[in-house]
């Protein structure tokens, strides 16, 4: 008679999730419920206690989770610009021209801008907060840190399919592009309907000046 092992007998089970994952998974969850209320009220405005009167949860579990505002913002942040640094990938992974590349990322550029404004201004808020509070630098620092890599990989993609160089280095290039597209979420607020227009024409301007033949 054959011998089977368990793992041959018994059906497939879900791998258990560590309680290191679960506490994660409850951050998320409560770092997507919290960004609405940031991006309205703005870093300064917005409490611990704000922030569980408009959702889900109670104070004592956002507090739980988090020891205070600044390490609250601080993760809701980080977790939504870390996928903002990826947004533009397949762009870049599918463009087979300059201006095909140009196109993809100027629709989604402008795209953000329309839809998700309030984060925008919550980013901007956090890294001018970043310079009186020190607690807000290291995650202020690294998010920066992929914003710039991001612009960078659209830039070199960009010279790869031109057969240009840049002209500067990635800090250049991010201080430019970022420069911009924080001046049209201050713009959108007083006019919606020509901001996207004006950010797409000066950036036109702008990134053929970054590379050369």
């Amino acid at each position: 008679m054959a011998v089977t092992s368990a793992s041959a007998t018994e059906p497939d089970r879900p791998a258990r999730v560590s309680g290191i994952d679960k506490i994660e998974r409850r951050r998320i969850a409560l770092a997507e419920s919290a960004l609405k209320t940031l991006g309205e009220l703005g870093y300064a405005r917005t409490s611990l206690r704000e922030i569980a009167n408009n959702s889900e949860f109670t104070h004592g579990v956002v507090h739980y989770y988090f020891r205070d505002k600044i390490d609250l913002i601080s993760y809701c942040v980080r977790y939504y610009k870390t996928k903002c640094a990826r947004r533009y990938d397949e762009v870049v992974e599918t463009a087979t021209s300059g201006d095909e590349l140009v196109t993809g990322f100027l629709g989604k550029m402008t795209q953000t801008l329309v839809e998700e404004t309030p984060m925008h201004k919550l980013w901007y808020d956090l890294r001018a907060q970043s310079m009186f509070e020190e607690q807000l630098r290291p995650d202020v620092e690294a998010i920066d840190q992929l914003l710039e890599e991001m612009i960078w990989r659209i830039l070199s993609r960009y010279g790869d399919l031109t057969a240009t160089t840049p002209t500067v280095d990635a800090p250049t290039a991010y201080a430019l592009v970022d420069g911009l597209f924080e001046q049209a979420v201050v713009g959108y607020a007083a006019n919606p309907e020509k901001a996207p227009d004006l950010l797409t024409d000066r950036i036109l301007q702008v990134l053929p000046k970054l590379l050369a033949a």
